[in-house]
């Protein structure tokens, strides 16, 4: 199966049923996922987020904006006007990315400036994660589109392939790799993954291959797992093989 390519509409999406969840619920609900914060913190996040990646797209931006100096970044309380800001921001996101230029390069979060397309990729997945924290907060169970998931499986591993580069901790202890691999139908080869060390980084692959730990589960369990969402004893993941090495790369992989 190929990548995935569905960045705006999955991006409007997720973002329109976390507004549609906050609608509904206690602002001040305590988030487990995210320890201190409420339901309320994570709506003003995403939405500022997505304001702020607007105006850095707008400004073309080759450096990090002060989130603070960000149009528009408080989140109303009154839930209806709530709901509505927070809906807003991805299109605010998208229209930002047109009006400048989907090649333009901007500044984005880890590397070096990156087309400004690519922070849809990046503020889906942020969208996704967060809504997921809301649903656990709530009790409530945790659905993701599994070509969602496993893209957003496929930028986590991209950005920490970046981002632990010169770290000097290993992601991986010694030469043990790891695969997971995500049972729904139909993602085919993107729905595997194999891990290695490459030097004080890690490198990737898509494929079957034998691992020293495998992780089974579905693509949305899977994300959960990696994200530090649910726990390794999770009963939507199967491990195989050494346990000892996921541990390794929970504690070492931190969001």
């Amino acid at each position: 199966m190929t990548a995935f390519t569905g960045y705006r509409g999955a991006l409007i999406a997720e973002t329109d049923a976390l507004a549609e969840l906050l609608r509904a619920a206690d602002p001040a609900t305590p988030v487990p996922t995210c320890p201190g914060w409420s339901l309320a913190q994570i709506g003003t996040h995403v939405g500022r987020a997505q304001r702020w990646a607007a105006a850095m797209i707008a400004a073309r931006a080759t450096e990090a904006m002060d989130t603070r100096a960000v149009p528009d970044g408080a989140m109303p309380k009154q839930p209806e006007a709530a709901a509505r800001w927070l809906s807003e921001g991805a299109r605010i996101v998208i229209d930002a990315v047109d009006a400048t230029g989907p090649e333009v390069p901007v500044w984005v979060s880890f590397g070096a400036p990156c087309p400004a397309e690519r922070w849809i990729r990046r503020l889906l997945h942020e969208a996704v994660v967060h809504r997921a924290d809301a649903l656990l907060a709530l009790d409530r169970p945790v659905t993701v589109d599994p070509a969602v998931a496993a893209d957003g499986i496929d930028e986590w591993l991209e950005l920490l392939a970046i981002g632990l580069s010169g770290r000097g901790v290993a992601a991986l202890p010694g030469a043990a790799t790891m695969h997971l691999h995500a049972v729904d139908p139909g993602l085919g080869d993107r729905g595997e993954w194999m891990i290695r060390p490459s030097g004080s980084s890690i490198a990737f692959e898509h494929g079957h291959a034998k691992g020293t730990v495998a992780v089974r589960g579905s693509a949305t369990a899977l994300l959960l797992l990696l994200m530090r969402r649910v726990g390794s004893d999770d009963p939507a993941v199967e491990i195989h093989g050494d346990g000892a090495v996921l541990t390794h790369w929970l504690a070492e992989t931190p969001f």
